[in-house]
């Protein structure tokens, strides 16, 4: 066979080699010898037991009848019997004389030298037979004779390992007796077969063991110093994204609002390219609008001046939170257009998020609004649309607008602005709010558009888990004006404290639980139980909040529960004002009074029926203004000196008018006025 030929010439090759060099080191056996008589002359007890093997007794390398421990005859057989019966070689008489080898004489020294080497020659003589009988029994695949070359090979191989250990013993000088112990602890496999001391320990631990050890060790620490690091990079860049600064913003303007009930995401192609509002600096030219990719990480904040209002300590109202989430520090900034959602025929919602990544820059509170400026016609126009999205999603804010044939900033957004888009934007403010601390329960009213903060406050509440009545009462033409309205039925569905009631004046009969016909007395009655206890927030067109007014207060409704939004048309207050202009243009009609605007140093005589916002605007002094019908607060300014007379009062907190606060939008003089502005 193949494989045993091979075996065979490797294996002889080998022992072969193992044999002449072991004859090249041993060299010679020139040495002294000392006969055995003269031995036992000496030692005669120990020359009989090392001839012998022991008596009676059996020491402990004897080899008597109580069998030594190393002995090899006797009927106990000692440790040699006990090894023989467990396939071990039979050591024969040189173990045992090396154990009484420090009391030995020099010749007796020298006559186990002798046999040593003559046991090396004599096991090479077996190896090499032995060798010869396996290479012809393979030959002829006879395994009985194989296996007897390979005892005989054993037999060879202990007799020169005997020979090797007696003569290192005498050429080191080392301890006959360990050196007998080894040989029988390696025979028994109770030691490895290790050829030399062991050399550095630490711990116990080789010089290999502590190696890899201190590799692993510096592993580790490396590992660890790796996470580290990569936690003080992913800190960093997280408060960079929480610190960076967003683009230049402007004051607030008209408001505009709407929203939607079954989401349609508007393909970015379907929308043409937005123009640029100006920067902070007030220049009135207009370009394209910035245009920045979904992951575009530049901050588009950095050429701002201005923080963003919400940066205020003190909070409009002393008994409400100052925010569902945590107010950052941040500059007015540009918005990025992320999606835009077709609500219904004539709303869309639009997505805003910081172009530069992470969270918005600012925190609001259900029911703010958010301003815009935006580039229409030769000078920029100021909108404030109601965020209609939950402050408790701090990574986007919406607002949804309803398209009016004549609201320029409403057509803007419909008709010009398309996804990824930027929009120069101004802090959320306005105080139609509630989070949930102003009273256990609440109504909310919303006629057509004036659902908006409605619905930025009940997705608020919901976000929470509020557990007080939401009563949401809706009053719209038809289903497919009703905004929301998919979203409003789900929340229902999931909160069991969210009441809604639609009443649709367009109505032919009722469908889905849709009441037919408009708003009333009686459905208010029907609809929320006890209706006189419950903090009610009323927001639509001026026609239906009056008469909702109307109703509660005959219900019994006290004045102060009641809450209003004026989501009129917010473009006649200023096109009177641009009549009344036009007609002091052709034949000029000015009044006594004159109004001074003590940081600007500039000063106008009033228009006959002139607010001082409206003489502000032809005089060129800057006041930040959103509605115009004194119901935002925005146009507040400080009275110096004089008395004005408002219509409109809505604006303005007890605590503002007591600090001399006047809306700049309704105050109207007879007399000689100063204003800070």
């Amino acid at each position: 066979m193949p494989f045993i030929n091979f075996f065979r010439q490797r294996l002889r090759s080998r022992l072969l080699a193992f044999a002449v060099l072991t004859l090249v080191v041993l060299g010679p056996a020139a040495r002294g010898q000392v006969s055995p008589g003269e031995h036992a002359k000496h030692h005669p007890g120990q020359a009989g037991a090392a001839e012998k093997g022991g008596g009676k007794g059996g020491g402990m390398m004897g080899g008597g009848k109580g069998g030594g421990m190393m002995g090899g005859g006797g009927k106990g057989g000692g440790m040699g019997g006990m090894m023989e019966k467990m396939g071990a070689p039979k050591p024969k008489e040189m173990y045992p004389k090396l154990m009484d080898l420090p009391d030995l004489p020099l010749e007796e020294r020298a006559q186990i030298e002798q046999e040593a080497q003559q046991r090396m020659v004599d096991g090479t003589a077996l190896l090499s037979a032995g060798l010869d009988e396996l290479s012809n029994a393979a030959a002829f695949d006879d395994f009985a004779s194989m296996q007897n070359a390979t005892a005989k090979m054993r037999e060879g191989l202990a007799q020169f390992e005997s020979g090797l250990a007696a003569t290192r013993a005498l050429a080191e000088g080392k301890a006959p007796r360990n050196v007998a112990l080894r040989w029988f602890k390696r025979e028994m496999n109770m030691l490895p077969p290790a050829s030399g001391e062991p050399g550095f320990l630490f711990f116990g631990m080789t010089f290999f063991h502590t190696s890899v050890m201190a590799v692993l060790i510096a592993f580790m620490a490396a590992m660890i110093w790796m996470y580290f690091f990569k936690m003080r990079r992913a800190a960093a860049l997280l408060e960079k994204l929480t610190t960076a600064a967003p683009a230049t913003g402007a004051a607030p303007a008209a408001r505009s609002v709407a929203g939607g009930a079954a989401r349609t995401p508007i393909p970015p192609a379907t929308a043409a390219r937005a123009p640029a509002s100006p920067n902070a600096a007030g220049s009135a030219a207009t370009s394209p609008a910035t245009t920045k990719p979904a992951g575009a990480a530049a901050d588009c904040c950095d050429d701002s001046a201005d923080e963003c209002a919400t940066e205020d300590a003190a909070s409009d109202r002393a008994d409400i939170s100052q925010g569902l989430l945590r107010i950052a520090k941040r500059k007015l900034c540009r918005l990025r257009v992320a999606s835009i959602y077709q609500e219904t025929v004539d709303v869309k919602t639009f997505r805003l998020v910081a172009c530069h990544g992470g969270g918005i820059p600012f925190s609001y509170l259900p029911g703010q609004f958010l301003t815009l400026t935006l580039p229409v016609g030769e000078k920029p126009i100021r909108r404030s649309y109601t965020i209609s999205s939950s402050p408790t999603q701090g990574y986007y804010c919406e607002i949804t607008v309803k398209r009016e044939d004549q609201g320029a900033g409403s057509r803007y957004l419909h008709d010009t602005v398309k996804e990824g888009d930027t929009l120069e934007v101004q802090a959320p403010s306005g105080k139609f709010i509630f989070t949930g601390k102003e009273a256990d329960s609440v109504v909310l009213i919303g006629g057509g558009v004036g659902i908006t903060p409605m619905m930025s406050i009940t997705r608020a509440l919901t976000d929470m888990e509020w557990r007080g009545d939401i009563y949401f009462l809706v009053a719209c033409r038809d289903p497919e004006h009703f905004i929301f309205a998919a979203e409003l039925n789900r929340l229902q569905e999931r909160h069991p404290h969210l009441h809604l009631h639609v009443a649709m004046s367009r109505l032919e009969k009722e469908v889905d639980g849709y009441q037919r016909g408009r708003l009333s007395k009686e459905l208010l009655v029907e609809w929320v139980p006890d209706i006189t206890s419950k903090w009610i927030h009323i927001c639509g067109a001026p026609p239906m909040m009056d008469s909702t007014k109307q109703m509660l207060s005959e219900l019994g409704v006290p004045a102060e529960k009641i809450h209003l939004e004026n989501f009129g048309s917010q473009q006649k207050p200023r096109v009177q004002a641009a009549e009344r202009k036009e007609a002091s243009i052709a034949a000029p009609v000015e009044t006594a009074a004159t109004v001074n605007f003590s940081t600007s140093g500039k000063s106008i005589q009033f228009l006959p029926e002139e607010t001082i916002l409206e003489a502000s605007e032809r005089v060129g002094v800057d006041i930040d203004y959103s509605c115009r019908t004194g119901m935002c607060g925005v146009c507040t300014v400080k009275l110096l000196a004089g008395a004005v007379t408002m219509e409109v009062e809505d604006g303005l907190e007890p605590d503002d008018k007591a600090a001399g606060m006047i809306l700049a939008c309704q105050a109207k003089a007879a007399g000689d006025v100063t204003v800070e502005a």
